[in-house]
């Protein structure tokens, strides 16, 4: 710790613990004395408080691990804290006591409520994620969170990571029909939509600045991908107008979107921005916030003096314009507030911005005339209000030189801060721009300690300005002294005089220019035309601003210009292009119209839902608005507003009801109808049906859902290779096949805005046989249980059995069953020839059993999973009839499996003891597939399929008893 600008230092380790690791520290923006240390989290969670500038320190304990502080911009006691798990703490002592305020709050979407009015200081806005999943918009004291003092200012639900509130402006966001929608909060009124001009569709937006009671925002309409506009709102942040199109952009380091704006400080209304054009990026300057852009003017000579020949447009001056995020090192690009006509930053002359031959520019005169000051990049500090410009060369190499400047760039002078070289990390100014001492931190060698280096310029001056040591300096755009309705004049320092900064510098005077039409901008919905003349775009109706007001009461009838925001002019042409205030005609309601506040025709039973009622003309205050829900409940309202929180409701059944609005007043009325599917969400779409199946004989296939009821159903069935579907609104059907071979079977379910599908084969033919088969107990180990891997480990196991008997691979099904043990079914089947008769008999699929059976128990097949680890392939037991169950990851299921074998086994066996002395005998299966098909389902494989009523599942007799059929050939 430092007290004397960074000449000495004191050790603090035994202040704050010799075996304290600290990770962050933070300096009250309100109190400097107060400062708060964090402690690191892998070690321990803790805070080191200190009231004295850093002198002596108080450790407080934490229960929870703090990510970021938030403090309160004006009370110097009151914090936020942000935890690693998404909790939000408040404290009123500096960190003192903690209050748990809510969970589940977003990063960084957690502010303090400051309006111009300084009203609720202790008000929070954060954004919360509620128990499914959904973010909300809540407002709470933060001393009191509870449900009961909660409010939610939005109705519904936003986007997730989408709050924002600056200043007076509160902006959320909502995801409807695939587009995004914005909303914003004036004062902290009544959320209403944010007017873009019509056919903008914006992907994505940014809002840039909340100053002076206007909204600048970055949008990406939906035919850019690498570009943003620019708009600027009105007072309320309601109407956009476009100020620039396609301003470059960039991802940050951690994938923020990175606009090549601008803003320079100290002077209003000023910006700097990148424009695409033809493939080529050029910077242009606006004095006005956007009403106007202009080029650069490139230097009219180089460092050395040789005159540039760059003549607009076709060759400018083009400048870098990221601002670095690290405090301790700059960016491209620099200004002050207490330094109102400097600009430096680095850049290129030519026709386009280029990262190729880079040097450094400065302008003394708020960006009418540039100098190149650097052939190569550098940093420059303002120190002394701009008094005194220092700039260090951007190298990765070690240097002992920088550069002073006494007269704004216009001459500079070396001098050597340093006897040994040193590699700069980074150079800080302290307290801020008004003295004239900096520190610069680095390192000798890669393996070095820090090195500070306190450089102090006040011995270089004698003494502080006097009045008389400045002069005036007008603002001016390219001569005309007119800017934003005003004319500004400041005070400069005389480039002759050498005296350190005073409270003259920076001084400025203002007066009020005439207005003039440059002072005006287009209105929302309006354009301006070659002529410069403001007319109505061709989706715009004039008109439309009056269908929203009431009777008794009057509008704004625009002229199809507005004043730009900030601008000080008065009288001049302003009652012209003002806007002009016409009473409001009485009209019977018309377009009238009721939607759900989301957009959608679909809500969930017990859900409430919010129906907004909308009147194209007429006013819905002054009329009165009947609306039946359709479900036997009816309301009235005599004074209702559209930008109300709307009108809630919760149904209790799935269905689809009718629900309709009527607005009436002494001059006519006004009917509207919605029709709403309350569902319930539909999760899941299992295909029931057997794998495989005797031909001529009825199949059933059913639909089988989870939850079993979600309001009205729709069921695609597509069968092979038909181009056709078969639409039903039952759930099962029933089918036969004529022809022995493969089939494929797809169910589309289709709920609300929901369609989910599952999809099946089956094999027919007029007689198989089956084996269950088991594998070596390794191969669990590597059985993620999803029907991918199972689905490859069937083709595996099916090559491997080809290649050990020689069985052609198409007498062969393998299916891996769901579940551990990993098992599986292995099918035999006949096969056609080319003149569809069978060329295998009853007797020959017993032969091929056999062999199979043989080359299995003589451990002949197996496969090699990976590099090392071989699978050998057993038989289990020839099955007749294989297993049903509907619930392979539930333990009830499995006990019915168990069963199932044991029962199944026993048949197996009889059966198969006695068949030598039955000629003819031929056993097939009809098979349910509940084991040996799989699931297509948008849910996680990993995931449990919901429990199917016992009812459902068969027992082993049934299996036995019911299942197994015999049956002679011929």
């Amino acid at each position: 710790r430092s007290t004397d600008y960074g000449t000495t230092y004191e050790k603090l380790n035994d202040k704050v613990g010799l075996k304290t690791i600290l990770s962050y520290l933070y300096v009250c923006p309100t109190n400097k004395r107060k400062i708060m240390l964090l402690t690191d989290p892998e070690v321990e969670s803790s805070l080191l408080i200190s009231s004295d500038e850093g002198a002596t320190y108080q450790k407080y304990r934490l229960n929870f691990y703090i990510h970021s502080l938030l403090f309160h911009p004006k009370q110097e006691d009151w914090i936020l804290a942000y935890s690693q798990d998404q909790k939000l703490f408040s404290s009123v002592e500096f960190g003192r006591r903690w209050l748990l305020l809510h969970e589940g709050v977003a990063p960084n979407r957690f502010y303090w409520s400051m309006m111009g009015s300084g009203r609720e200081p202790d008000l929070v806005h954060l954004e919360a994620k509620t128990v499914d999943g959904h973010a909300q918009y809540i407002t709470c004291k933060m001393q009191n969170c509870s449900e009961a003092a909660r409010s939610k200012p939005f109705p519904g639900y936003i986007d997730h990571n989408s709050l924002i509130v600056q200043d007076d402006y509160v902006f959320v966001q909502l995801t409807s029909g695939g587009r995004p929608h914005y909303y914003v909060s004036y004062r902290r009124n009544a959320f209403t939509p944010m007017k873009l001009p019509k056919y903008s569709l914006p992907k994505d937006m940014h809002v840039i600045s909340t100053d002076e009671n206007q909204v600048f925002a970055a949008v990406q309409e939906w035919n850019q991908n690498d570009t943003y506009n620019l708009y600027i709102s009105d007072t309320r942040g309601v109407y956009f107008t476009l100020a620039l199109e396609d301003v470059k952009s960039s991802q940050g380091l951690e994938g923020n979107v990175m606009i090549d704006l601008y803003e320079v400080a100290g002077i209003k209304g000023m910006f700097l921005a990148n424009k695409k054009i033809d493939n080529q990026v050029k910077t242009f300057i606006t004095y006005n916030k956007g009403r106007d852009w202009n080029l650069l003017q490139a230097p009219d000579t180089d460092l050395r003096g040789n005159p540039i020949r760059c003549l607009l447009p076709y060759c400018s001056l083009h400048l870098h314009l990221k601002v670095s995020e690290n405090p301790y090192t700059s960016g491209n690009i620099a200004s002050r507030d207490t330094a109102p006509s400097i600009i430096v930053a680095s850049g290129n002359i030519g026709t386009e911005l280029s990262d190729n031959d880079i040097s450094m520019f400065i302008s003394s005169d708020a960006g009418n005339t540039w100098r190149q000051i650097f052939e190569e990049e550098h940093s420059v500090l303002y120190l002394d209000k701009g008094g005194v410009l220092v700039a260090m060369k951007h190298t990765s190499l070690p240097i002992r030189h920088l550069w002073l400047s006494f007269d704004e760039g216009r001459s500079w002078s070396k001098y050597s801060f340093t006897s040994l070289p040193l590699f700069v990390d980074g150079v800080l100014g302290e307290p801020g721009e008004e003295t004239l001492i900096m520190t610069v931190f680095g390192h000798f060698s890669h393996r070095s300690e820090w090195q500070l280096v306190k450089v102090d310029y006040k011995s270089i001056f004698d003494r502080r300005c006097a009045e008389e040591d400045y002069r005036p300096w007008q603002l001016h755009r390219q001569g005309e002294a007119c800017i934003m309705g005003a004319k500004r004049i400041y005070k400069k320092r005389k480039s002759e005089k050498k005296c350190m900064q005073g409270k003259y510098a920076g001084a400025m005077t203002s007066e009020p220019c005439a207005c003039t039409e440059a002072d005006f901008d287009c209105d929302y919905g309006y354009e301006r035309h070659s002529n410069g003349q403001c007319l109505p775009a061709f989706w715009y109706n004039p008109s439309s601003l009056s269908k929203d007001c009431s009777l008794g009461q009057s509008y704004l009838n625009s002229t199809g210009y507005r004043k730009v925001v900030s601008n000080n002019c008065t009288d001049g042409v302003g009652e012209r292009y003002t806007a002009k205030p016409q009473q409001c005609p009485g009209k019977a309601p018309q377009g009238l119209r009721i939607v759900t506040s989301d957009g959608k025709l679909t809500a969930e039973q017990g859900h409430n839902v919010t129906f907004l009622v909308q009147l194209e003309e007429g006013d819905l205050q002054k009329s009165l608005i009947q609306v039946d829900f359709g479900d036997g409940i009816a309301v009235s309202y005599a004074n209702l507003s559209s930008t109300e929180d709307g009108i809630k409701h919760i149904y209790q059944n799935v269905g689809i009801f009718r629900v309709t609005v009527l607005a009436e007043n002494s001059l006519g009325s006004d009917s509207a109808v919605l029709y709403l599917h309350v569902t319930c969400p539909l999760e899941h779409v299992h295909l029931s049906l057997p794998f495989v199946t005797t031909k001529n004989k009825e199949v059933n296939a059913t639909a089988v859902l989870w939850p079993s009821q979600v309001g009205t159903l729709t069921y695609i069935w597509w069968f092979g290779n038909n181009t056709e579907p078969l639409i039903t609104l039952e759930g099962s059907i029933t089918f036969t096949f004529s022809v022995e071979g493969m089939n494929t079977i797809t169910v589309q379910v289709s709920a609300g805005n929901i369609i989910l599908q599952d999809a099946k084969t089956i094999a027919v033919y007029e007689q198989f046989q089956s084996l269950r088969l088991s594998f070596s107990p390794n191969l669990d180990d590597y059985n993620p249980d999803i029907p991918e891997w199972r689905r490859d480990v069937s083709r595996v196991v099916k090559r491997a059995l080809v290649e050990a008997t020689g069985i052609s691979n198409k007498h062969i099904l393998v299916a891996v069953l769901p579940g551990l043990p990993t098992s599986a079914e292995l099918f035999i089947l006949p096969h056609q020839d080319a003149t569809g008769e069978n060329k295998r008999r009853a007797a020959d699929l017993e032969q091929i059993s056999e062999t199979l059976i043989q080359k299995l128990n003589q451990n002949l097949v197996h496969f090699e999973l990976k590099p090392g680890v071989r699978i050998l392939v057993h038989a289990a037991h020839l099955t007749a009839a294989p297993l049903v169950d509907l619930t392979p990851s539930h333990s009830g299921s499995a006990m019915l499996m168990l069963l199932s074998v044991v029962f199944v086994g026993l048949a197996v066996f009889v059966i198969y003891k006695f068949k030598r002395k039955i000629p003819g005998l031929n056993i097939y299966a009809q098979m349910q597939n509940e084991k040996d098909q799989e699931m297509v389902s948008p849910v996680s494989q990993r995931e449990s399929i919901p429990n199917v009523p016992q009812s459902e599942l068969m027992s082993p007799e049934q299996l036995v008893d019911e299942k197994l059929e015999v049956q002679p050939i011929g």
